[in-house]
This record gives structure tokens, C-alpha cells and sequence, in this order.
């Protein structure tokens, strides 16, 4: 093995998995901490209704990177939670339209602000020139995957 190919298999492994595990699993804590009963990937979900309700699942899964099984699942325990309810999409009777339900749009500001400080945990000691370097570098490897 040469240089290139350690560094590329370090960059690799780190990339993919080791800091968003670390980002997602402090964000649960945080959430946690606030007394937030949910996870950082329901998170993710009302993170995207919070931005814009009424999407339909398939739009859910191409926004948060998943599988259609996946955003089922999600969903179904958002709404056993009481803070999502599925209505039928009138022009396309095969879908469904996701909207917040008053309780889901009540954990925005909470939800929000432990997203933030996850985010300046996990920025932490980052100047800005680095965060954009890292920033570029990882929508090309983003673009070049597309």
C-alpha cells in the first residue's frame, strides 16, 4: 500500500462515517438534555417540515439521503408521537403529504437551538478558512458522487 491509498482509505473512513456518527450522536444527547423524546434522525424529518410542510415521503427520503422503508418507519413513529399526520395528496392519490401537527411545530425552537449548539460543539476551535476549505472540498467529493 502506498501513501495515497492509506491517506484516501483514512479520508474515506472519516468521511463516511466516524464524524457524522460523532455530529448524530451529540445532537441525541442535546436533544436528550432538553428533555426532546426524539431522535436526531426524527430530528432530521421535522428539521425539513419545519422548513416546508406538505412534502410527500419520497421528497422526505431524497432531502435526508434514505430509503423509502426507512422514511416509512420514520414517520410512523412521528406520528405514533403525535407530531405528524400523513393526509392523502389530492392529485396523486398514491401519495402522501406529511404535515406537522401543532405539537411537532412546538419542538422547532427548542429543536432548533440544540441543532445550533451541535453544531458549534462539533465546530469547535475550526477557524473559518478551514470550514470553508472543508466545506469545498466535500460538496466536489458530494458533486463527483452525484
Amino acid at each position: 500500500m502506498n501513501e495515497s491509498t492509506v491517506i484516501s482509505e483514512e479520508f474515506f473512513s472519516f468521511l463516511s462515517g466516524k464524524a457524522s456518527t460523532a455530529i448524530s450522536r451529540r445532537l441525541q444527547r442535546n436533544l436528550k438534555e432538553v428533555k426532546l423524546n426524539i431522535t436526531a434522525e426524527q430530528w432530521s424529518i421535522l428539521y425539513y417540515l419545519w422548513m416546508e410542510e406538505g412534502l410527500t415521503q419520497q421528497e422526505l427520503a431524497n432531502f435526508t439521503f434514505r430509503d423509502k422503508p426507512s422514511i416509512t418507519r420514520l414517520i410512523n413513529n412521528l406520528e405514533r408521537l403525535g407530531l405528524v399526520i400523513r393526509v392523502n395528496d389530492k392529485q396523486d392519490r398514491r401519495s402522501n403529504l406529511i404535515y406537522l401537527t401543532k405539537d411537532g411545530r412546538k419542538l422547532k425552537e427548542a429543536g432548533m437551538q440544540q441543532a445550533s449548539l451541535t453544531i458549534r460543539q462539533a465546530l469547535d476551535g475550526v477557524d473559518e478558512i478551514n470550514l470553508k476549505i472543508a466545506q469545498e472540498i466535500l460538496e466536489k467529493v458530494f458533486q463527483n458522487l452525484k
